[in-house]
């Protein structure tokens, strides 16, 4: 009886309905292949061996960066000089690790400015009152109509900027623009949400509710602009040090490597131009993919919350 009983209920409430499954008590473990799927793996993987070749540039480098081997000039790639050398004798493949050093350094602080001041000054016009805002859009509509090129030779010609800190300092000042115009319009969309009102009724700080409130909502539609500042400021290195204007000639980049290309054009060497510029263009694309991976990561997690 009591058997019969415990079926009927069973019966009773047994669950049905299109679609139906029975609910999983352990969450399926995801397998290598699965985790990797959608990653940029293999921009990953060349980024990563390209910064470790730079940081321990002292130990991959075969032949001393700074050295003239005067008998050595525009020799083509071989097995004493695995990339060749320069019209100066230089080794071009110790150089590459080293100028690699002074590249990435210059895009990742260029790009920590653009980030501070973009995000900073975009919060203040998005939270001020409309003269304020208008005021502070109006000076970076100003400021970004101007070709960024020419603002970054007037900052250096005035500040006298001749090394890969003054160098980044100007290139961040200069490229912050069109992230805050960013930040400011998404910051006008949450700025009247409730949370935001409650923190600001019970005395938060400008920098407690941009740091706990803000940021959070909009890092999405950011992540990728910040990232792809890095590329942007290692470019605008190369640009500059292409045309003379950047680093002195005793501090080697991979911009600054590029600037013998009218020699090697004139003296037939492909090795001094094809070789910086691959790993200079692999390294922007990699940045890039990166970059819009991390973005759609981030667009998914806050979309799944």
């Amino acid at each position: 009886m009591v058997a019969d009983r415990k079926l009927s209920e069973a019966e009773l409430f047994q669950v049905v309905g299109a679609g139906w499954k029975q609910h999983e008590s352990e969450k399926r473990k995801k397998t290598f292949q699965e985790k990797l799927k959608g990653k940029p793996v293999f921009s990953m993987f060349l980024l990563f061996l390209i910064v470790l070749g730079c940081v321990f540039a002292n130990v991959v480098a075969n032949h001393d960066p700074s050295g003239f081997y005067l008998q050595n000039l525009n020799t083509p790639p071989g097995k004493e000089f695995i990339f060749g050398t320069d019209s100066l004798g230089r080794d071009i493949y110790s150089l590459i690790w080293y100028g690699g050093r002074v590249s990435l350094v210059i895009g990742l602080l260029g790009a920590a400015i653009i980030t501070v001041i973009g995000v900073t000054y975009g919060c203040i016009s998005g939270t001020a009152g409309p003269k304020v805002d208008s005021v502070l859009m109006r000076f970076t509509e100003m400021c970004g109509s101007i070709p960024t090129l020419l603002l970054i030779l007037i900052l250096s010609a005035v500040l006298q900027a001749d090394d890969v800190i003054s160098i980044s300092v100007i290139i961040g000042i200069t490229g912050w623009f069109a992230l805050a115009r960013i930040v400011r319009s998404e910051v006008r969309q949450i700025r009247n949400s409730d949370y935001v009102m409650y923190a600001r009724l019970c005395g938060g700080s400008f920098g407690y509710v941009m740091y706990h409130h803000l940021i959070p909502n909009f890092v999405s539609a950011i992540m990728f602009v910040v990232i792809s500042s890095i590329s942007s400021c290692i470019t605008m290195e190369s640009t500059l040090s292409f045309l003379g204007l950047g680093l002195p000639a005793n501090v080697v980049s991979w911009g600054s490597m590029l600037s013998l290309a009218n020699k090697a054009l004139i003296m037939n060497t492909w090795w001094v131009i094809v070789i910086p510029g691959v790993f200079l263009v692999i390294t922007l694309m990699c940045i890039t993919s990166m970059g819009s991976f991390v973005r759609s990561e981030v667009n998914d997690h806050y979309s799944n919350l």
